[in-house]
């Protein structure tokens, strides 16, 4: 199965961003309502990734501060290389606004994914809606 990744613009892509969010993070993972929408995305630069028909099947939002956050791929696309994907064109972003560390609260069971990718852990684990989570930053190769 192919996918492609894209920068989204919250208003033209808002019901799409929401909805793989909505199923992974509020309906999967019990996430609140209230919790999932921040009031942040307007501000944030947002990445879409859909499949060969053109449904959105993940996403990610890059913070005005660098950080990344809002990582969720729909289930039946995990495990297909689309949250590297994602998280590897936040990083390319990140590096394109000047940014030379990223950082994310990793859930704890995707903390090895992040590894991965070039994270590295800091600070202990915390709750952030009932989840636990890590701290975690890499730094930017700008070149």
């Amino acid at each position: 199965m192919t996918f492609s990744v894209r920068a989204a613009a919250w208003d033209a892509d808002r019901a799409r961003l929401q909805d793989v969010r909505h199923a992974v993070f509020v309906a999967e993972q019990g996430v609140p309502v209230d919790l999932e929408w921040d009031g942040l995305d307007a501000d944030c630069t947002h990445l879409l990734a859909e499949d060969a028909c053109g449904r959105p099947i993940g996403c990610a939002r890059l913070l005005p501060d660098g950080h990344v956050g809002r990582m969720a791929v729909l289930r039946p696309w995990r495990g297909r290389g689309v949250g590297r994907a994602l998280l590897r064109a936040a990083l390319a972003r990140a590096a394109m606004d000047g940014f030379t560390v990223v950082r994310l609260n990793a859930q704890v069971h995707a903390l090895d994914f992040y590894r991965r990718e070039g994270f590295e852990a800091v600070g202990e684990v915390f709750s952030d809606a009932g989840i636990p989570h890590r701290a975690m930053r890499r730094a930017i190769d700008r070149r």
